[in-house]
């Protein structure tokens, strides 16, 4: 188990569970959460109104496109129609900051708190605080730099 001591004064601990994720436990009663942009609706709206052009920009390119402002003309260069469809996914949390820290989003690496190559993918709230989902290896589903021995990743040296 980690001990985190933040800015204010709380007490948060980091301890591993046995599937290789974290939990994050403490004081989260003053806490700003964020949920990723829902591009879903907006995106199939588009698709709607543009499937007979030539050029209709893929999912990816159009959860950037949609965010290009015109600063001249004061307004978002594909208008307000599609801006306005963009929600916010309720079941998905990207990050956690509790006042005074620490602030933790997805893709972070939770090195700083003692857990070397363990990367935020996904949070779940628990009653004590957080549970970080930890990316875990596609082969042999360890979390952080620990794999299994059979796992593909480790590399043996055998010197003679």
């Amino acid at each position: 188990m980690r001990k985190y001591l933040n800015r204010y004064g709380d007490k948060f601990t980091f301890s591993l569970d046995e599937n290789g994720d974290i939990l994050w436990e403490g004081n989260f009663e003053y806490c700003t959460i964020t949920m990723p942009n829902d591009y879903r609706e907006a995106h199939r709206v588009y698709l709607l109104d543009n499937c007979f052009s030539d050029h209709c920009l893929s999912f990816e390119d159009f959860k950037n496109a949609i965010h290009e402002y015109d600063d001249v003309k004061k307004e978002y260069k594909m208008g307000l129609k599609y801006v306005k469809l963009v929600t916010s996914r309720t079941d998905k949390i990207d990050c956690v900051d509790p006042s005074g820290g620490p602030y933790i989003g997805v893709g972070a690496n939770m090195q700083t708190f003692g857990f070397k190559d363990f990367i935020v993918e996904d949070f779940e709230r628990i009653k004590t605080g957080y549970k970080i989902i930890t990316k875990k290896c596609e082969y042999c589903g360890k979390a952080g730099e620990t794999h299994k021995m059979s796992c593909p990743t480790q590399k043996i040296q055998i010197n003679l």
